[in-house]
């Protein structure tokens, strides 16, 4: 009889099972088969559809009586339903603010299995630590911010998973990956395939990375079983919205420098017969400036360019005017450069938090945002996910990616559902005659 069992991020398939089995490849080593660990449920799937007997030992994990006192929502009900539908593999796309860690602690509920939580950031852990610790009324294991312990329900860093993944790979019947598609980057990658729990949980507001990456994620955790667009819920669970695009212009001196700039780079890529049609041809230009000075010359004045247009003067005028007509509302300023977000922070008196921002300092600002105490607050990325951002109801985009991932994560920051049925508002400021329209329109 065929003996399956863990061994460092691997299934060992101990025997001889007289058929071929996908995935599993002879091991000369140990005189056995195996297959990586991320291949265990589809492992189980061919030995049970070809009748072989066999003795399962892969996972140390014994059942778990959970429970929770949240009532799903009607589209939270209908998300878990989609995935155990599909085996419970698989991913979900939902807007910031929709309860994805609700869903998450559902899928734990119904399954009563050990479960790992993976998060990007250390605010997502403690704020996973701090909804399970309530929610199930028992130790909750924490792997990264400098503790390492490890219990039946456990939230770890995507960093801390990729230390540990190995070891760990044994323990757990549910992985969630929270911002899923952190996964599809190259080093990650290898947390899913040295686990080997079968209930996979993919959890996303953008599931789609325009560098393809999506397709990985698909093949480690499942596909997207299932979407909810902000506009399903938007006047019922969240909040009504508008966008408005406000352009400006630059100053003629900021015109001369943005037109020399961008010149030097799109001289460059005449001479050069190059076409920038996506990600990868510009990966390519990026590796050819390691050896000609020409190009990096070309990235370095496409890079100024890009600052130009995105830290425009008129912009921080457009700003001084937005913050006087809102001054009764709570508002949320994004930008693409910290050095700006202090400008910004000492010229209006914003708080200010940037990826420089000790932990401490950001939660002291948000709490005061909570309660009150400030009503408005800068900030350069580190808001875009990973953090419990309170209520604001107007966003103000001075300057960003081409990301749509990006764009609406930020949206999603001014969504929660408001007391009064207000409508929540939107503006993107953009330098007009320039690539940022372009990088508008892509983002939208």
């Amino acid at each position: 009889m065929l003996e399956l069992t863990f061994e460092d991020g691997t299934i060992r398939v101990a025997g001889d099972p007289k058929v071929d089995l996908p995935g599993v490849d002879r091991d000369a080593r140990s005189e056995s088969g195996r297959a990586p660990a991320h291949r265990y449920a589809a492992l189980l799937d061919a030995l049970d559809g070809r009748g072989v007997e066999y003795t399962d030992r892969v996972l140390d994990a014994s059942s778990l009586d959970l429970s929770t006192t949240y009532d799903l929502r009607g589209y939270q009900q209908t998300a878990l339903a989609a995935w155990r539908d599909a085996g419970d593999r698989g991913c979900l796309e939902l807007p910031t603010g929709s309860g994805k860690t609700v869903i998450g602690i559902a899928a734990m509920v119904a399954l009563g299995t050990p479960a790992l939580v993976v998060v990007p950031t250390i605010d997502l852990v403690e704020q996973w630590q701090r909804e399970l610790e309530r929610e199930f009324d028992r130790p909750i294991g924490r792997l990264g911010g400098g503790e390492q312990r490890v219990e039946a329900v456990t939230v770890a860093t995507y960093d801390s998973a990729y230390l540990r993944a190995d070891e760990l790979g044994d323990q757990f019947g549910l992985v969630v990956f929270d911002e899923v598609h952190h996964l599809g980057g190259e080093g990650y990658r290898d947390i899913a395939r040295l686990l080997a729990a079968p209930a996979r949980l993919g959890l996303t507001a953008t599931f789609e990375r325009p560098d393809g990456a999506h397709e990985v994620v698909e093949e480690l955790v499942g596909p997207l079983v299932h979407r909810v667009e902000i506009d399903d819920l938007a006047g019922d669970h969240l909040a009504d919205y508008d966008i408005k695009r406000i352009e400006v212009a630059l100053t003629p001196e900021e015109r001369e420098r943005y037109e020399d700039q961008q010149g030097t780079f799109t001289d460059y890529l005449a001479r050069s017969g190059i076409e920038l049609r996506s990600g990868s041809d510009y990966q390519e230009l990026v590796k050819r400036s390691g050896t000609d000075p020409a190009a990096r010359e070309a990235l370095l004045a496409k890079q100024r360019a890009r600052e130009v247009m995105m830290n425009a003067r008129r912009k921080v005028e457009r700003l001084a005017e937005l913050l006087d007509r809102h001054r009764d509302d709570r508002i949320i300023v994004f930008t693409a450069y910290t050095d700006l977000v202090y400008r910004l922070s000492e010229r209006f008196l914003l708080p200010a938090i940037t990826h420089e921002t000790g932990a401490g300092e950001r939660r002291e600002i948000l709490e005061r945002f909570r309660d009150g105490t400030y009503s408005r607050v800068v900030t350069a990325n580190v808001l875009d996910e990973g953090v419990d951002v309170p209520d604001a109801n107007v966003a103000v985009v001075l300057s960003g990616s081409g990301s749509e991932r990006e764009f609406t994560q930020r949206l999603g920051r001014i969504l929660r559902p408001k007391a009064d049925d207000s409508r929540a508002l939107l503006y993107e400021l953009v330098t007009e005659e320039t690539a940022e329209e372009r990088v508008s329109r892509r983002r939208r």
